[in-house]
């Protein structure tokens, strides 16, 4: 008998509680284990309109809802008695008659109206929208995978009802009505052949998991916030599955499950090729370590698979390689860094340098991309710093930098860079690729020397380079070619429209920070005005508050009505610009009665207290709800950067790395967004507002 679960039971266990939990899982575990267990007491749902869902007691209170034929046994829902059965009794598991996938319809006999939330409709407008879809067919609605019962219903909605209807509709269906009424043109999926199980269909398979053991099913109960890292939609299913023939990526906005993408295609690869080594590399320890966890869920049952895929923040990986091939090595700190080039500046005459931009010259050019030589630096294209440099002025800086070069050297320090510009002329020399496949996250802020390592490592080879990242969310490295270092993804790039993380409304305001579409160097192109979110949410609450401690007043009240609806502490995340700022989101989480964690970069958990992080750091999180701090004038953007440009940095790179700090801030949040200041506030709060 197969044994499957669906996403539905997962997001039901989630709202249990912790006791609760563990009772459902426990009679989930005894089920897989022998369905036919003549102690488990089935009881067929008679208010159902499909005779084959049943209820199996868990506890004198909670019931467990399955689908049960003779070939078959699926995890539907799980709640207390009523409201269980209430959901069988107004759901049907059927084929659809079009595409042939599996999905669970909602009866629309049994909805009465559909009900639009008061935050979607606009306060100043009272005019009836027109439908959306009145001149669509039968045939091309069906298509899309709308049931039969809701044609109707499909027809007559507009924009402000269009939403509240997708979530009535089984997944594929809303997106492609979604994006019809962006603009887009929906996928069609091709039907499965008649002799196949509709749960093969890549549709049914978002939705409903075969699990062959105990294994499986554990991994399944075990996160059910993380549910995306086990159902893929078919868009990213395609991506994963993909043969390439040289470096590709996938972009997306936050919340379109990138990440996701790279995770599975990593194991993909360890699939498809059985002795190869697998590399998934990621921005931070932090990051990293998430993607262990997720990798665990995946393939914890498969150890020889996972011994074959090393996940690594990109300082780790670089350090650990040069320790194992090369020798010995120690990064210089950033203090160390600034002394040296402190102290050589006050060693050459003759300049009016100030040490910001002696700091952001080395940091962007000399250092980035390994510059070691006077001929190297004076043919240099500087991209992004916008200071005209004559000849005899770079001659006076390299006297500088060739100072700064001794002094590492001369103390046995080396900088990442310089780590990465190493291993890549070892990988070219040995010809040995220390892995064959390499998938990296957040490769939007990936740098020039670990570019260049891994365009060695790939070697030209198919299939070998995989990257995923958000051109939206580049937040520390200036622009440049990737073309240039021989990684070029033109007609290998690809962009995720589907927002599964966060809220239409929170996706909607965030979006405003930036542009409908970004261009990297290279001219790939990466748009946003047609990324959907599949669920409403209230809109982001922004308030300017007179005082600090008012700030932390106000934001301790909206995390204490969080608790009140159910959100646990963990889930909840306070998101500041800078260290400088801290304190605040300190006195904000202590108003309220609650324990904070100050996330740093090498923290793997909060401990079920409330995340304190940075923005920066919170680069790749995800929280139910965020609040966003201290967006004041002088804050965001920063003022010292602003300031710095004064010495002839690109004032409108610094504006726009600073939205995009402000985008991943507030794109952290899934269903609850605030996002506070003290008076004066940032320019960014009114594109926020809209």
């Amino acid at each position: 008998m197969d044994f499957r679960i669906a996403d539905t039971f997962t997001d039901s266990l989630a709202r249990l509680t912790g006791d609760e939990q563990k009772a459902a899982k426990t009679t989930a575990f005894d089920l897989q284990l022998n369905p036919a267990n003549p102690g488990m007491q089935f009881h067929r749902v008679d208010g159902s309109r499909d005779k084959n869902f049943w209820s199996v007691r868990v506890n004198s209170d909670i019931r467990l809802i399955v689908h049960r034929t003779a070939g078959s046994l699926l995890l539907c829902y799980v709640d207390h008695h009523d409201k269980a059965y209430a959901w069988a009794e107004r759901r049907k598991l059927e084929t659809h008659p079009k595409t042939g996938a599996a999905q669970f319809v909602e009866i629309r006999e049994t909805v009465k109206e559909v009900i639009i939330p008061s935050y979607v409709v606009a306060e100043e407008s009272t005019a009836v929208k027109p439908p959306l879809f009145a001149s669509k067919t039968n045939e091309e609605l069906l298509g899309y995978g709308v049931p039969e019962e809701w044609l109707d219903d499909v027809r007559q909605v507009n924009e402000e009802s269009l939403l509240v209807l997708a979530e009535r509709l089984p997944g594929e269906a809303a997106e492609a009505l979604l994006e019809l009424a962006t603009g887009g043109k929906p996928r069609t999926a091709e039907p499965v052949p008649a002799a196949s199980s509709p749960f093969e269909h890549p549709d049914a398979q978002r939705r409903f998991r075969l699990l062959t053991n105990v294994d499986d099913l554990k991994r399944a109960l075990e996160f059910p916030w993380e549910k995306w890292t086990i159902f893929l939609h078919p868009e990213q299913r395609e991506l994963v599955e993909r043969d390439y023939s040289g470096p590709a990526r996938v972009a997306g906005s936050a919340g379109t499950g990138k990440t996701v993408v790279a995770l599975h295609r990593a194991v993909q690869l360890a699939r498809r090729n059985p002795d190869a080594r697998v590399l998934l590399v990621t921005f931070s320890d932090t990051l990293a370590f998430a993607l262990r966890t997720k990798l665990r869920r995946l393939i914890g049952n498969e150890p020889r698979l996972a011994e074959r895929i090393d996940v690594y923040s990109s300082e780790m990986l670089g350090l650990r390689l040069y320790r194992s091939q090369i020798g010995p090595v120690k990064l210089a700190p950033a203090e160390d860094v600034r002394n040296l080039i402190q102290a050589a500046a006050t060693a050459v005459p003759g300049h009016k340098f100030h040490l910001r931009f002696l700091l952001t010259e080395w940091e962007q050019v000399v250092d980035a991309w390994d510059l070691s030589t006077w001929e190297a630096y004076r043919d240099v294209a500087r991209l992004g710093r916008k200071t005209r440099l004559p000849e005899a002025q770079r001659a006076l800086l390299w006297s500088i930098f060739e100072r700064v070069r001794a002094g590492l050297t001369e103390r046995g320090l080396k900088t990442l860079a310089s780590v990465f510009s190493r291993l890549t002329a070892h990988t070219l020399e040995t010809k040995r690729p220390p892995f064959d496949f390499a998938v990296v996250d957040e490769a939007q802020d990936i740098t020039v020397s670990q570019l260049r390592f891994f365009a060695a490592l790939g070697g030209g080879r198919a299939n070998a380079l995989f990257f995923a990242g958000d051109l939206g969310q580049r937040i520390f490295q200036q622009p440049f070619s990737w073309k240039s270092l021989g990684v070029d993804v033109r007609g290998r790039s690809r962009t995720l429209r589907i927002n599964y993380r966060t809220s239409h409304q929170i996706r909607e305001q965030a979006d405003r920070l930036l542009g409908a579409e970004m261009v990297d160097v290279d001219g790939n192109r990466e748009t946003r005005h047609d990324t959907i979110s599949v669920f409403n949410g209230p809109p982001a609450e922004i308030q300017i508050l007179p005082s600090e401690s008012r700030e932390a007043s106000a934001v301790g009240e909206w995390l204490t009505r969080q608790i009140s609806k159910g959100v646990l502490p963990h889930e909840i995340g306070v998101i500041v610009r800078s260290p400088a700022e801290v304190s605040r989101a300190e006195m904000a989480v202590k108003s309220a009665k609650l324990s904070g964690k100050i996330l740093d970069e090498h923290l793997e958990t909060t401990g079920g207290q409330v995340a304190i992080s940075t923005m920066h750091l919170a680069k790749g999180l995800e929280f139910r709800a965020v609040a966003v701090m201290a967006c004041d004038d002088d804050v965001v953007p920063l003022q010292q950067r602003i300031q710095s440009a004064g010495e002839g940095s690109d004032l409108q790179e610094i504006y726009d790395t600073e939205r995009q700090l402000l985008y991943v801030a507030c794109t952290r949040a899934r269903d609850e967004l605030l996002v506070t200041c003290v008076d004066p506030a940032s320019e960014f709060l009114d594109d926020l507002r809209g």
